[in-house]
């Protein structure tokens, strides 16, 4: 099983991305569970119609004795979604919630019944503490990539997020596997991103142009590669995913 953490600033196009690797890899018959890892808990809802699903943290309010199949939910070409949730607004720490979410499907023995080949983790960059960094330190991620653009702000947060996984890395916890370069097309990015990559002693693993296709699916409420499979944008996150598997 391999298991992935993707890192990145808020709306920086961290979930499309993630969704629509998720779909190629299932696309290539391989059994993928998505874990959204955002308080706002729309990591999936390419995968289901552009709805939201019932995240765990609601579950767990809702019912006293939650079943795997309350908080799990195959989406589009069989892509097991799961969205941890957050706290009521204004009460509690989201950070808290991702960890007790990843508490309960440990408890139900998740990834042992589903046994999926691949785990991505769609996680908000924008604090790397408690809850959010639980995919690098607490053993659930082999590797961690990291969504960015050129904008300063976003690579300010891939600065942060490179810092702590190679903190915890120190420790035996995930490794940095690189860049995943989502491109704004703001002025000289290209050698932004690559400058960037350097000072963080990494490298940029592929760049995903900008193409209207992404938002033409994402009306639907699908991911490029289920909406248009042969298209230019879905063979791009078909070669990312098979990146991101090469060890």
């Amino acid at each position: 099983m391999k298991k992935l953490a993707i890192y990145g600033k808020g709306g920086i196009g961290k979930s499309t991305t993630v969704s629509n690797i998720s779909a190629a890899l299932a696309k290539r018959g391989l059994k993928v569970m998505q874990i959204g890892c955002d308080p706002k808990a729309d990591s999936t809802r390419n995968l289901t119609n552009g709805e939201k699903i019932t995240t765990v943290l609601d579950m767990l309010r809702q019912k006293d004795k939650v079943e795997l199949q309350d908080i799990v939910i195959e989406g589009d070409l069989g892509v097991l979604c799961v969205e941890a949730g957050g706290p009521v607004p204004g009460v509690g720490c989201a950070g808290r919630g991702i960890i007790t979410a990843f508490e309960k499907l440990e408890e139900l023995n998740a990834y042992e019944i589903y046994k999926p080949d691949v785990v991505l983790y769609d996680v908000l960059g924008d604090v790397v503490c408690g809850g959010f960094a639980m995919p690098i330190r607490g053993g659930y991620a082999d590797e961690v990539c990291i969504v960015t653009s050129g904008e300063m702000m976003s690579l300010y947060a891939a600065g942060n997020i490179a810092h702590a996984v190679k903190s915890f890395g120190k420790r035996g916890y995930a490794s940095l596997k690189g860049l995943i370069y989502n491109g704004k097309n703001i002025d000289n990015e290209d050698q932004l991103v690559e400058t960037a990559a350097k000072e963080m002693e990494t490298n940029v693993l592929y760049k995903i142009g900008r193409n209207p296709l992404v938002q033409k699916a994402e009306d639907q409420g699908k991911t490029v590669v289920y909406a248009y499979p042969d298209s230019e944008m879905a063979s791009e996150y078909d070669l990312l995913s098979h990146i991101l598997l090469d060890s």
